[in-house]
């Protein structure tokens, strides 16, 4: 389906100035779309790219007619990527009249929420979570943007094997869905590499000390690390083990793939490999809609803003092609479907997961810039 909302990509820059202009509508007149993620907390970070890349595709879907002649209204909520109040916050947009919801983002937070969305009939596409889990449980109304953590787990394992070949490796993770899931997905895929893999460690999310975790890894004569979780730990662990004089390379899922690990490591980042999604914001077809986010002075490079652009593409073409906004018509279309969006030609198989996905290894500078490698 090359449907309108695709083809509304190539002319975005024409349409900077319309995108600005709203307009005063009816409740009758509007269709509710429910972004919820973490505007406060550690990952606020990662939240700032998944609530500006679906403010710009409502705005611009908006300033082109809106869906079914009616306009998108944005209802934000935060969940600080905590499970509790990721709950909260989906009872509170069923409560509101919201149908379609744009999250969450953190994996720990959208399962849970996601029940709640199942429950009472909402579509929900999350743009940046990677557990497998969350699309295994059969619900028929629950997407995503991005790739699971089955395949970068997998990308990042054979590269440590074939690329950087370690003597010694550590497995390190959070404890929460998010890194734990990825850690043992790259844990599973070097040991069948025949990679050594001498340590499985975990550590507290909002720790601030690794000295012991470094000691046990210099002990251990770890030549390389591979860290399942987000950038505020790493960051830490990355500057503490320079401090300590660990010689050893460090590698992290997109999670840690924020401008702000340079911050908190400094130049200790210098040399960290990443997996990341390809930087849809170089494809030719996004030219107009990139000068569109810079004439917003938005930031379009990070890895979930076109995701988040692509989940709101998604629910406009969606209604549209079912002529109607009732969630479970929605669905199906999303299901059957092939759509032209931000991120490519984007359908799902059963589960609502992407059929297609690839996940990049990029080597991270001290500066917040990155290198594509793989």
């Amino acid at each position: 389906m090359k449907g309108k909302y695709g083809k509304l990509i190539a002319g975005l820059a024409a349409s900077v100035v319309l995108a600005g202009a709203a307009t005063t509508a009816s409740a009758e007149d509007t269709i509710k779309i429910g972004i919820a993620g973490p505007m406060t907390g550690p990952v606020a970070q990662y939240g700032d790219m998944q609530f500006t890349g679906t403010r710009m595709a409502i705005k611009q879907i908006n300033a082109h007619g809106g869906v079914m002649g009616k306009k998108l209204v944005a209802v934000e909520e935060d969940d600080a990527c905590d499970p509790k109040q990721a709950v909260n916050v989906a009872n509170d947009l069923v409560n509101k009249g919201v149908k379609f919801v744009v999250g969450h983002l953190c994996s720990s937070s959208t399962q849970p929420a996601s029940d709640v969305y199942a429950d009472e009939g909402v579509v929900m596409i999350t743009p940046a979570s990677t557990n497998p889990t969350i699309t295994q449980r059969g619900y028929d109304n629950i997407f995503r943007t991005i790739g699971l953590d089955s395949m970068q787990g997998p990308i990042a394992a054979n590269f440590i094997a074939d690329k950087i070949k370690p003597k010694r490796v550590a497995v390190v993770q959070d404890k929460q869905q998010y890194g734990e899931g990825i850690a043992s997905a790259v844990k599973k895929t070097l040991e069948k590499d025949g990679v050594n893999v001498v340590m499985y460690e975990g550590i507290n999310a909002g720790q601030k000390d690794f000295s012991s975790l470094i000691t046990k890894l210099k002990q251990a004569k770890v030549d390389f690390v591979y860290y399942g979780g987000y950038h505020p730990e790493l960051g830490l662990i990355l500057r503490q083990a320079k401090e300590k004089g660990l010689k050893a390379h460090f590698m992290g899922p997109e999670g840690v793939g924020n401008k702000d690990i340079n911050t908190i490591a400094g130049d200790a980042a210098e040399g960290m490999y990443v997996t990341l999604p390809p930087s849809f914001d170089t494809l030719p077809k996004n030219a107009g809609l990139v000068k569109a986010f810079k004439a917003a002075k938005e930031d379009p490079t990070g890895p979930f803003v076109m995701t988040s652009y692509a989940a709101v593409q998604l629910i406009a073409e969606g209604i549209e092609k079912a002529k109607s906004t009732d969630p479970v018509k929605v669905a199906k279309v999303l299901h059957a479907g092939t759509f032209d969006t931000a991120i490519g030609d984007v359908s799902f198989n059963k589960e609502g997961d992407l059929k297609k996905f690839n996940f990049v290894v990029y080597k991270w500078h001290s500066d917040g810039t990155k290198t594509r490698v793989e």
